[in-house]
C-alpha cells in the first residue's frame, strides 16, 4: 500500500517535467516569404495565389497594384466597336419640324366678335395685336383685312344691321394690362373691309364700345377711355349724326375717366 502511493507523486512529477511544446505561428515576413516562393513555383497556367490575396500586415507589391482590377478600367475590347451616340444620329431629329410657339398669347387675344344677320357664316374678329380678321364660311378660313392702317390693336368691331358691307372699327384695346395697345381712332369700311378710312377721334387711344343706331345708319356712338396713364385726349361718350363726318361728346366725367 505503501509502494503504491509512493509512484503516483513520482508519475505526477514526470508529467509536469515534460510539458508539451508550444506551437509557434510563422512571423508576417515569413508568410510573405512563403507565398512568394510558391509563387515562382507555380505551374504554368495555374493562377498565382499571392495575385489574389495579400496576408495582413504586408503592402501589396506594384506589380500587384497595377495588375488589380478598376471600376474606371474600361471594358470596351481594343477591336469592338463602340456604341453609337443617339443624340448625334439624324434620325433622332427627323421628325421635327419649325413651327409657330407665339406670341399666341398676346396677338391671339380676341376683343370684339361681329357677325352678319344676313349671312351667318360671315363675321369679324377683333385681336389686341393683330388687326381685323374676316371668315366667309363659318370660320374654316380666316383672312386679314386690317393690315395697313395706323393701329393694329381693336377694340372692337361692329356691322351694319342695314348694310354688313358697313364695318366699323375702334383701335386700342380696352383692356388695363401690361401688354395694352393703343390706337388712332375710328375706321370705316363701305366695302367688307377691303378698304378703310379713319373717321376721326384719334387720340382716344383705347375704345371699349362702337353702338350703331338700328333707325339710322348714320347715328353712331362711341364710347373711349382715352390715355391709360395720362389725361386728357378724346375720353368719354361720342356721337356722330353724320356716319362719322363729325363727332360730338355727349357724356364726360373728367379728364382722368373714359368708358
Amino acid at each position: 500500500m505503501c509502494a503504491f502511493l509512493l509512484t503516483i507523486p513520482v508519475f505526477g512529477l514526470a508529467q509536469d517535467n515534460n510539458p508539451p511544446t508550444p506551437q509557434t505561428t510563422p512571423s508576417s515576413d515569413q508568410a510573405a516569404a512563403t507565398q512568394e516562393k510558391a509563387s515562382t513555383t507555380a505551374k504554368p497556367g495555374q493562377k498565382k495565389e499571392a495575385d489574389e490575396e495579400v496576408p495582413p500586415g504586408r503592402k501589396p507589391k506594384r506589380a500587384e497594384v497595377a495588375a488589380a482590377p478598376s471600376e474606371s478600367t474600361p471594358t470596351t475590347k481594343p477591336n469592338e466597336k463602340k456604341p453609337a451616340d443617339p443624340l448625334s444620329s439624324a434620325d433622332t431629329y427627323k421628325g421635327l419640324r419649325l413651327r409657330n410657339i407665339g406670341p399666341a398669347f398676346v396677338s391671339g387675344r380676341v376683343t370684339s366678335l361681329a357677325v352678319n344677320p344676313f349671312n351667318r357664316a360671315q363675321y369679324y374678329i377683333g385681336v389686341a395685336s393683330g388687326g381685323v380678321w374676316k371668315t366667309d364660311n363659318d370660320g374654316l378660313t380666316w383672312n386679314p383685312v386690317f393690315q395697313n392702317e395706323g393701329s393694329f390693336s381693336i377694340g372692337d368691331v361692329k356691322l351694319d344691321p342695314h348694310d354688313p358691307a358697313i364695318v366699323w372699327a375702334g383701335t386700342g384695346e380696352n383692356n388695363s394690362q401690361r401688354s395694352v395697345d393703343y390706337g388712332d381712332g375710328v375706321y370705316k369700311s363701305e366695302d367688307g373691309g377691303k378698304s378703310w378710312t379713319n373717321v376721326g377721334l384719334k387720340h382716344s387711344e383705347h375704345i371699349g364700345r362702337i353702338a350703331i343706331s338700328p333707325k339710322d345708319s348714320n347715328t353712331v356712338f362711341v364710347a373711349s377711355e382715352g390715355p391709360l396713364w395720362s389725361p386728357g385726349g378724346d375720353r368719354g361718350l361720342y356721337k356722330t349724326t353724320d356716319g362719322g363726318k363729325t363727332w360730338k361728346k355727349v357724356l364726360n366725367v373728367s379728364e382722368n375717366t373714359g368708358f
